[in-house]
């Protein structure tokens, strides 16, 4: 493993990372609660922002979800997931002190972030073990072994 990647392995998310999580989460359910066939166009909708904790609001309009924020040192944060490139942009926006306009945090394509079952888990069952669970009560069938050097 590459040295400066394996350091920051080790080290504890940032307030930031955290809340860029969480926006990840919001766009995996609206994934998952509004599946549109492919080809299809998505139907037309009147959409109306979801208001979440300290008073920031997620909305979405078939392919973008957009979630704002404040983070820990009151700049508001904009998260942009785009659902159809698999891509997340955070942007931030202060209007008082040094600082002062829109800059972007961040930005990066998160496919291979969705194909992961788990980083940084804390859950009292991580996902090996459910899976294993859910295998030994017939709920689920895991895929069988390759044999060695395949």
């Amino acid at each position: 493993m590459h040295p400066r990647l394996s350091n920051w392995l080790r080290t504890p998310p940032s307030p930031l990372t955290l809340l860029a999580a969480g926006a990840l989460g919001l766009a995996a359910v609206g994934w998952s609660r509004s599946p549109v066939p492919q080809g299809a166009p998505p139907p037309p909708t009147q959409s109306t922002p979801m208001v979440v904790s300290n008073g920031g609001t997620a909305d979405s309009n078939g392919r973008m979800v957009a979630v704002t924020g404040t983070d820990i040192t009151g700049a508001s944060v904009l998260y942009l997931v785009d659902t159809e490139k698999m891509r997340l942009a955070v942007y931030a926006a202060a209007s008082t002190g040094s600082y002062q306009g829109v800059r972007l945090v961040g930005a990066r394509r998160i496919e291979l972030d969705m194909e992961l079952n788990g980083y940084n888990d804390k859950s009292e069952y991580p996902y090996g073990e459910l899976e294993k669970l859910f295998a030994e009560k017939g709920l689920l069938s895991l895929p069988a072994e390759k044999p060695k050097g395949q």
